[in-house]
């Protein structure tokens, strides 16, 4: 008899992710650098061009990292304004989810996920043998959940956690303080996991920070979003020490390398340039914008850099651009299939992508 895994595992589907598919591109005949990539949600000007030139002798390579991050989680709460012990970083945001999911939820807890959203809630609740409630958030209310639906959900089903990505992916819409304590006094002894990995590219963020003092909040952030620096793969989480403390219990040894500990302690620094880059962002949004209605693909609104365009069939557009060296986010994994995530770049590449999608609507190719 073979042996076989857990039932949880047997059956368990793979989330799927953006960014680029190397077997595809080859079979396209393209290299991945011949490819600019309007599916990743990082900001397209960072990091500085001194640490992109730094050379790899400049790191601790020749030994272990420190397991716990120590510097990294010092910087940041310096920034923050909360204690170290209050935070955990991680290999991206992701592993911190992986991590809640190992250390709180039991076969049979209940987790309720506001959709469409990032996959991987889902994936590591089912990982752990929790069942998904999933909210659907309509189209027709402009993607904004139904709070009053939400804290029914709560009250119905008493789950172990509620995941909700603020801004969420794919849509960017960006709840309010006010949103999010309506829904707090509901969830009671369940955690609130705020995912906040794209916070840096809300213009008028409100402070969350200080939820944590109530002991079941968890907020998540992202240093790959923030700095792009998604090859080297940095997050944080901050809550009550207690949670951390149970976190870092779960967490493997050494799962901060010590290239990415030391760049993240660096972009910490670069605070001045990552404003900078802020206004950049918003003007090459602004471009692409304006562009894609005039070619009658108007975004739905958001509150962040991303936003979303109706298509009709996502994955014939997104695949009719590709050929010609242009990627997009086909949202069809977020059960969104007619719409598609755009992401600027810098201004001349923003410019060359609505020019290749004048031409091809010109041609019927889209």
């Amino acid at each position: 008899m073979s042996l076989r895994p857990r039932p949880e595992i047997e059956n368990l589907e793979s989330c799927p992710h953006g960014g680029l598919d190397h077997a595809e591109l080859s079979a396209l005949g393209l290299s991945p650098e011949a490819v600019l990539d309007f599916s990743v949600c990082t900001n397209p000007f960072m990091p500085p061009p001194e640490i992109k030139a730094l050379p790899l002798g400049d790191f601790p390579i020749d030994r272990y990292p420190d397991s716990e991050a120590t510097e990294l989680r010092e910087h940041v709460a310096a920034k923050l304004g909360v204690p170290a012990q209050n935070i955990i970083a991680g290999s991206g945001t992701t592993e911190l989810i992986r991590l809640l999911s190992l250390a709180y939820f039991r076969p049979g807890d209940n987790i309720l996920i506001l959709e469409p959203t990032y996959g991987e809630y889902t994936l590591a609740a089912r990982i752990a043998g929790a069942d998904v409630i999933a909210q659907q958030v309509k189209e027709a209310d402009h993607f904004l959940p139904r709070l009053d639906e939400t804290a029914r959900l709560i009250r119905e089903h008493h789950p172990r956690a509620v995941f909700i990505c603020n801004p969420n992916n794919p849509t960017g819409n960006y709840l309010s303080q006010q949103d999010i304590e309506m829904i707090l006094p509901t969830i009671e002894d369940g955690l609130l996991v705020l995912d906040e990995a794209y916070l840096s590219f809300v213009d008028r963020p409100w402070s969350s920070k200080r939820l944590i003092a109530r002991g079941n909040v968890v907020l998540l952030r992202s240093m790959t979003k923030d700095c792009n620096l998604p090859g080297l793969r940095l997050g944080y989480a901050l809550a009550s020490q207690e949670i951390i403390e149970c976190l870092r219990r779960v967490s493997p040894p050494w799962n901060v390398n010590a290239v990415a500990q030391k760049a993240g302690i660096m972009m910490l620094e670069q605070g001045e340039y990552l404003e900078k880059t802020r206004q950049h962002i918003r003007e090459a949004r602004q471009l692409l914008v304006d562009g894609l209605s005039r070619l009658g693909f108007p975004a739905v609104p958001s509150d962040t850099h991303y936003f979303l365009i109706k298509v009709g069939d996502a994955r014939l557009f997104r695949a009719a651009l590709l050929k010609k060296g242009f990627q997009v986010r086909d949202c069809t994994s977020f059960g969104l299939p007619q719409h598609v995530r755009i992401s600027p770049r810098t201004l001349p590449e923003c410019a060359r992508f609505i020019a290749i999608m004048s031409e091809l609507k010109e041609n019927n190719g889209l």
